[in-house]
Parts: C-alpha cells; sequence; structure tokens
C-alpha cells in the first residue's frame, strides 16, 4: 500500500532549479568533459596504470557528484559532457588525426566509462525525505 497523497514526494511538482543549483550543474557537465580529455590523453599513455586511473577520475567526479548536489541529477551532469567529449573525440578528422586507437584499451576505456557513469548514477543519492536514519513507517 503505497500513500501518494498531498505529502508524498511523489504527488509534489517538479520546480526548476536554483541558479547556483544551475551553476553547479554547468561546472559539474564542464568539469566531466575535462576528466574525458584527459583520460583519453592518459589511458592511451601508460596503458593498463593509465586506463585504471582515467577510469578512476571518471568514477570519482561521476560519484562526487551525486553527493556534492545531493541527489542523482549531480551524476547526469558530469556524465553528459564526458560522454560528448569522448564521443567527439573519438571521430577522425579529415586530416587523418585521431585520439583513439583500435586497441582494446580504447574500447575498455569507452564501455568502461559508460558502465560507469550508470553504476555512479544508480549509486547515487537520490532524493529523500528528511528526517533520521530510521525507516519510515506508519
Amino acid at each position: 500500500m503505497s500513500d501518494n497523497g498531498p505529502g508524498s514526494l511523489l504527488a509534489q511538482p517538479l520546480q526548476r532549479p536554483s541558479a547556483g543549483r544551475a551553476a553547479a550543474y554547468a561546472g559539474l557537465f564542464l568539469l566531466g568533459a575535462v576528466i574525458g580529455l584527459a583520460g583519453t590523453l592518459v589511458q592511451a599513455a601508460w596503458f593498463p596504470g593509465g586506463l585504471l586511473l582515467a577510469l578512476a577520475g571518471a568514477a570519482g567526479v561521476f560519484l562526487g557528484g551525486a553527493y556534492a548536489t545531493g541527489g542523482r541529477g549531480g551524476a547526469v551532469a558530469p556524465v553528459a559532457g564526458w560522454i560528448v567529449t569522448v564521443i567527439l573525440l573519438t571521430t577522425s578528422r579529415p586530416e587523418g588525426d585521431f585520439l583513439f586507437g583500435a586497441g582494446g584499451g580504447s574500447y575498455l576505456f569507452l564501455f568502461g566509462g559508460m558502465a560507469l557513469a550508470v553504476i555512479c548514477a544508480t549509486l547515487g543519492a537520490g532524493r529523500q525525505p528528511g528526517g533520521g536514519p530510521a525507516r519510515l513507517g506508519k
């Protein structure tokens, strides 16, 4: 039996984020883009350690954004910046330059980063009602 009455979180309408929260999301988007660019360069340079370092940095930004903003949107913002940057860097240019080789490390970085994005967005702190850590009941 669920209670979706007027006091429930599900019954509350969505509100526009405040200016500070919007600025935090924009900053996290840019930070995700920087981590994506740095991870692209590091993962190929020092193969086993660089790949782990790049994925650990991405996971730290994704999960840290969720905890910093207190919601899953804080994880989604850097994930979006990371994905946009990595996808733009996978395309080859007319000059023939590209940053991703056809090796296994590049695919591990791409798919590992996407898996970490899903994991961190799922583990991120969701909206919880205020109060103590005890289980809510009637």
